[in-house]
C-alpha cells in the first residue's frame, strides 16, 4: 500500500477511536435522552435522508455501475422514512415502564416494574448491496432506544458512504451519530471497539472475524447474514404465476439480495413446464440487458467473475444452462458487468452453485417427488435466512415449515415477511442471530432494567436467611406437596412415543 494511503488509513482509524471515546463520555455523563430528544434525532435523520436523497441514490448507482433509481429511492430512502414515521408513532408506548403480571406481588405489597433503558454506544456495520438502508434501519431503532450510534459504511460502496457521511454531518454532532468510511484497517479497528452493542450485516465469513473481535470486549452482537434460501413450488401451485414471481424475485437487484431465492424445487412432472415459464418470464422482464437502465449491474469485477465461475462449474459438471440473451447482445458482459437471467437445471451434488450463496441473477432448479426430499435437502445444509413456498396452505406446506428452520417464511411472494410492519426480521443459526424492525429493534438496543421495592413490614428475601422457623418448613412442604399433586393429576399416564402432531395457524 502506498505511504499516503497507509497514513490516511491510520488517521481514519485514530478518528474512529476518538469518535467512540467522545460518544462514550456523553453516555456516561448525561441522563438518558428523553422522548423529545429521541424524536428530534429521528426527525433530523429523516431530514438528512430526504434532503440528500438524489445525491445518495446517485452515489449508489455510481458504486454499482448502474442501479435503477426508482428501486434505490424506494428501498434505500423511502422505506427508511416510513420506518422513522412508524417508530415515532409508537415511541412513547415503547419507552413506557411496564409492570409484571403475577398477582402475588401485589398481594405481598411488593412493587415491581421494568424500564427500557439505553445500552450506550451502538456500532452498525453496513454491507455493500443495500449500503444505506442496512445502515439506517438499525440506526433508527438504536436512536429510538436512546443510544448514540457509529456507522461503518462498506468500502465496496465508497461513494454512497461519503454521501451518507456528508448528509449526517450536516444534521448531527458526531457525539450523537457519526458515520465513518474506510477499508480493512478501519473496519478491523471499528469491530474491536468496546461497543455496548454491535450490529453487523454481511457474509458469514466476515461475521466470524467480527465476532472474534467483539468477543475480546464481550460485546453483544446482532448478526444479519444470508444463506441459500430454498424455494418450493407445490404440486397444486399455479405454475406460471409461481415462475413469474420467482424470476422477478431473483432479478431484484440482479440477485444481490440476502433474501433472494437461491434455488427452487419443482415437482418432477411439472419441471419442464416450469422451466419454459421461467424463461418466458425472464424474456418479458428483460427485453434488453446491456443498455437496460432498469437492470442492476454486478457490483464489481470480482463478484462478476465469481458468479460466472459458478455457472461454468455447473456446466462443466453436466448441468443444463439456459440464458435469457436478447437478440443482438453478447452476454454475459465483463466490461458492463451484466449477467443475463440464467436458469440451471439438471444440477447435482458437488456443483458449487448448490453449495455457495450465488448473489447474482442465476437460479438452479431441482425436481422432487415428495416434500420429504425437499425437507431432507434443506436440513442437510446451513440454516437459511428465508424460505419460500408457492402454493396454497396445504398439509405439505405445514409439514415443510414444521420440519425445517429459517429466519422467516413467505408464501406466494418474495421477502414479504421481512417487509411488513410489526414482524421481526432476523436469521437463525448460520443465517444470523438476533432480530430487529419496529418494536423488535427497539428491544434489541434496549436494556430491560428491572426495579423492585420491598414492603416496609416484610422482607421476602429474609426467608432465605437464617434463622429458619420450623413452621416455615412445614408450610413450604405443604405448598410443594399440594403443587405436586396438582401436576401429577395432569400427567398423561401413557408416555408419548413421538413428537406432538404438526399444527398450524
Amino acid at each position: 500500500m502506498a505511504p499516503e494511503l497507509v497514513a490516511a488509513a491510520q488517521a481514519e482509524t485514530a478518528r474512529v477511536v476518538e469518535l467512540f471515546e467522545a460518544q462514550r463520555r456523553v453516555h456516561l455523563t448525561s441522563r438518558p435522552p428523553d422522548e423529545a430528544v429521541r424524536r428530534d434525532r429521528l426527525d433530523r435523520l429523516a431530514a438528512a435522508l430526504g434532503e440528500h436523497a438524489d445525491t445518495i441514490v446517485g452515489a449508489i448507482s455510481a458504486d454499482f455501475g448502474n442501479r435503477p433509481l426508482a428501486g434505490a429511492l424506494a428501498g434505500e430512502v423511502l422505506l427508511q422514512l416510513e420506518e422513522i414515521r412508524t417508530t415515532k408513532r409508537s415511541l412513547r408506548r415503547w419507552m413506557a415502564p411496564f409492570r409484571p403480571q403475577p398477582r402475588y406481588l401485589r398481594f405481598a405489597g411488593i412493587k415491581a416494574w421494568v424500564e427500557p433503558t439505553p445500552l450506550g454506544v451502538v456500532g452498525v456495520i453496513s454491507p455493500w448491496n443495500f449500503p444505506v438502508a442496512l445502515a439506517i434501519q438499525p440506526t433508527i431503532a438504536a436512536i429510538a432506544a436512546g443510544n448514540t450510534v457509529m456507522i461503518k459504511m462498506s468500502d465496496l460502496a465508497p461513494r454512497a458512504g461519503a454521501a451518507v457521511a456528508e448528509a449526517v454531518a450536516q444534521r448531527f454532532d458526531a457525539e450523537e451519530l457519526a458515520v465513518v468510511c474506510g477499508g480493512l484497517e478501519v473496519a478491523t479497528a471499528f469491530s474491536a471497539l468496546p461497543f455496548d452493542h454491535l450490529f453487523f450485516t454481511g457474509s458469514a465469513a466476515v461475521a466470524k472475524h467480527v465476532q472474534r473481535a467483539a468477543a475480546d470486549n464481550l460485546t453483544p452482537l446482532t448478526l444479519e447474514l444470508g444463506g441459500k434460501n430454498p424455494t418450493v413450488v407445490a404440486t397444486d401451485a399455479d405454475l406460471r404465476t409461481a415462475a413469474r414471481r420467482i424470476v422477478a424475485a431473483r432479478l431484484a437487484n440482479s440477485g444481490q439480495v440476502c433474501l433472494s431465492p437461491d434455488y427452487v424445487f419443482v415437482p418432477n412432472p411439472s419441471l419442464a413446464e416450469f422451466v419454459d415459464a421461467a424463461m418466458d418470464a425472464g424474456h418479458r422482464a428483460l427485453p434488453t440487458v446491456l443498455d437496460n437502465p432498469d437492470y442492476c449491474t454486478i457490483v464489481n469485477d470480482s463478484h462478476y467473475e465469481r458468479i460466472c465461475a459458478l455457472v461454468q462449474d455447473a456446466h462443466d459438471r453436466g448441468a443444463t444452462v439456459r440464458e435469457v440473451v436478447p437478440a443482438g447482445e453478447s452476454l454475459p458482459s465483463r466490461q458492463a458487468r451484466r449477467i443475463p437471467f440464467t436458469l440451471i437445471s439438471d444440477v447435482s451434488a458437488g456443483m458449487a452453485v448448490l453449495d455457495e450463496e450465488i448473489f447474482g441473477p442465476v437460479l438452479p432448479v431441482l425436481g422432487y417427488d415428495d416434500v420429504s426430499e425437499v425437507i431432507d435437502f434443506v436440513n442437510a445444509r446451513p440454516t437459511p435466512l428465508a424460505a419460500y413456498w408457492f402454493g396454497p396452505d396445504s398439509a405439505d406446506f405445514r409439514h415443510f415449515t414444521a420440519r425445517t428452520r429459517s429466519g422467516g417464511v413467505t408464501r406466494n411472494d418474495f421477502a414479504l415477511h421481512a417487509s411488513l410492519q410489526g414482524l421481526p426480521f432476523g436469521g437463525v443459526g448460520s443465517s444470523g442471530t438476533g432480530y430487529y424492525h419496529g418494536k423488535y429493534g427497539f428491544d434489541t438496543f434496549s436494556h430491560m432494567r428491572a426495579f423492585a421495592v420491598s414492603p416496609k413490614h416484610f422482607s421476602p428475601v429474609s426467608l432465605l436467611s437464617p434463622p429458619f422457623d420450623h413452621r416455615l418448613e412445614r408450610g413450604l412442604g405443604f405448598v410443594i406437596s399440594a403443587w405436586s399433586r396438582r401436576f401429577t393429576k395432569r400427567v398423561n399416564p401413557r408416555r408419548p412415543s413421538q413428537a406432538s402432531p404438526e399444527v398450524g395457524p
